[in-house]
């Protein structure tokens, strides 16, 4: 998939709106299950807890797992091939999912889509810190993690029309392919843009390298994990941290539309129209004000403003993560939905962006994918199917998923919170290495020692 030299696309903002382009397909693909738990539960007569799995550990299963290999092939072979044939494999398994005709075919389209996903991000994020340099690294990733709200808003707005345009009809017979639900046509019509995409992926320029640890090309999977417990402090402190939040945010990004709809009796695909204008809107405004408030505190001094921001960013959302999920009307769901979409979506980029900061270049793929690893094993594998085993087993009636909810944030924000308050100064110390080229010789200088 090498392009030829006078197709390369090599504009740094250009790389930077297709891989944006990218990451908005990628939530969309993932997220349309979000606006589908009704029609789906019916056909395949399953319980939250199995609609969890499926939406849950079904994409996260290979998605997780894949990415730190994925990273360590980023930090050594062409980026930019590996995410193009990556959104092209998940385009089609997106596609497949809607010829899936029970849990267990569902089950297994859901799994390749996370595959093809896993290919995305880990290169993503080191490709662009070779375009970009460090201080716009923090802006820059701000505006590819817009991808989450864009995405997810689309899949339930658009999403939701799409569906609604499709029910309206009802079920569709296609040569082939038989009988197709208007739940299946919805991940179809989803599908299908990110073949062009993939095609425009593959002519990126794959830039050179930059901030280089000791001048070596690679380094080992040991050297790496090295690392991270030498600065554990720092790593698994924030690993931990977004853990904690991305079990909070996904369960939010899935189980809240349905929560409404069982709450206050509104077709789920209705609900979502309205919901997906909300998580549009505040969650690209909350995305904006993480990178905003990185930089006015590093502007004051802070040179641990990345993690302060996920700070501040969990403090201020424990109060909505509880309170939303239990209001009384609709209007009041929405109105502190608000905050919990502003702030969910406040961390993630600027948590990428403190970690390749005081990263070097042969692990910045690496650290990205155990980044995601952390965060997805936990926010989409474990979260959707613990909040739903919560509503089956723990609650009962038609408020059992908004209870569910509620304890979520209840647990895990503080958790959150504790991990980052402790990681501050490691983080501050190992910052300063970096700035100050790990304040170690290079190979060359130690062999003539």
């Amino acid at each position: 998939m090498t392009a030829p030299a006078w197709l390369a696309i090599g504009n740094r903002h250009v790389v930077l709106a297709l891989l944006l382009l990218a990451y908005i397909l990628s939530f969309i693909d993932r997220n349309i299950m979000a606006i589908l738990v009704g029609p789906i539960r019916d056909d395949f007569n399953i319980s939250d807890f199995e609609y969890g799995l499926l939406n849950g550990l079904a994409f996260s299963l290979m998605y997780t797992f894949l990415g730190i290999p994925i990273g360590w092939l980023a930090d050594r072979r062409n980026r930019t091939r590996i995410i193009a044939w990556g959104t092209g494999f998940w385009s089609v398994m997106t596609v497949v999912c809607g010829l899936s005709s029970g849990f267990a075919s569902l089950f297994l389209a859901r799994v390749g889509v996370g595959v093809g996903e896993a290919a995305l991000s880990p290169p993503a994020h080191s490709l662009l810190s070779d375009y970009y340099p460090k201080r716009q690294l923090p802006v820059v990733m701000a505006i590819f993690t817009l991808g989450i709200p864009v995405g997810v808003g689309v899949s339930y707005s658009v999403g939701g029309w799409v569906y609604g345009w499709f029910a309206a009809y009802g079920s569709v017979s296609v040569p082939w392919l038989g009988e197709l639900r208007p739940w299946q046509l919805t991940f179809m019509m989803v599908g299908l843009p990110g073949f062009l995409l993939a095609l425009l992926l593959a002519r990126v320029v794959e830039p050179v390298r930059t901030g280089l640890l000791h001048r070596q090309d690679a380094m080992s999977f040991a050297d790496v994990s090295g690392f991270l417990r030498q600065h554990r402090r720092v790593y698994f402190a924030v690993f931990a941290a977004v853990a904690c939040l991305a079990i909070m945010g996904y369960g939010f990004m899935l189980w809240f539309v349905a929560h409404m709809s069982r709450v206050y009796g509104i077709p789920e695909y209705q609900i979502s129209k309205v919901f997906g204008l909300l998580y549009l809107l505040c969650g690209s405004l909350g995305t904006l004000f993480g990178a905003w408030l990185s930089g006015w505190l590093a502007a004051r001094g802070h040179a641990d403003a990345g993690v302060r921001t996920i700070l501040v960013v969990a403090l201020l959302w424990l109060l909505p993560a509880v309170m939303a999920p239990l209001m009384p009307t609709v209007q009041t769901a929405y109105l502190m939905a608000a905050p919990c979409i502003f702030l969910l979506n406040g961390y993630f980029g600027v948590s990428i962006a403190s970690l390749q900061l005081v990263t070097p270049n042969q692990m910045r793929a690496q650290v990205s994918a155990v980044l995601l690893f952390m965060g997805n094993v936990f926010g989409l594998a474990i979260g959707p199917a613990m909040i739903g085993l919560l509503s089956d087993r723990l609650f009962s009636g038609s408020h059992s998923l908004g209870y569910a909810l509620a304890c979520i944030g209840a647990l895990f924000c503080p958790l959150a919170i504790a991990c980052l308050w402790s990681s501050l100064p490691a983080y501050r110390r190992l910052l300063g290495l970096a700035d100050s080229g790990w304040g170690m010789p290079s190979a060359a200088d130690r062999g003539s020692q």
